[in-house]
């Protein structure tokens, strides 16, 4: 049977194709989910992708995937920075995790260098543009192979 991977996106990757293109460049993220579809699928993995822009609906996410999901790798956008709700329901999923960045967000503003959520994450990506989506995948493959 394969291993479940819950890819969560938090606020405004829904329009990630509409963002600064320098930053973000000019993928969508219908785009990325087709990817990491046809790479999962190659690494035997099964994938579903969320977005949300409502904070309290990625933490109703994460606690169903508790007993759902083999892994997660999230990608919260700005509540990285702010929010101690997805951090608390991330430290209950016991499996592994991903906190997943398409910036560098150490050469952005001051604000985005902290994260509530590295310390209860099994790894952190960031700063390779949408190609992190598939780095990460790759690694959560390694980890639940690591596992048996």
């Amino acid at each position: 049977m394969a291993k479940k991977v819950l890819v969560l996106n938090g606020p405004n990757l829904n329009l990630l194709h509409k963002r600064d293109k320098e930053i973000y460049g000019d993928s969508s993220l219908k785009k990325i989910e087709d990817d990491c579809h046809v790479l999962a699928k190659e690494l035997g993995l099964e994938v579903e992708f969320k977005q949300s822009n409502n904070e309290g609906r990625l933490v109703d996410f994460i606690q169903d995937a508790i007993d759902e999901f083999d892994a997660i790798i999230i990608n919260a956008a700005a509540y990285t920075h702010t929010s101690v709700a997805i951090r608390d329901a991330l430290e209950m999923f016991n499996k592994p995790k991903i906190e997943l960045h398409i910036s560098n967000v150490f050469k952005r503003e001051e604000f985005r260098h902290h994260s509530f959520l590295s310390d209860v994450v099994t790894a952190v990506i960031c700063g390779l543009g949408v190609d992190g989506y598939s780095i990460a995948l790759f690694a959560i493959n390694n980890l639940l192979a690591d596992q048996k």
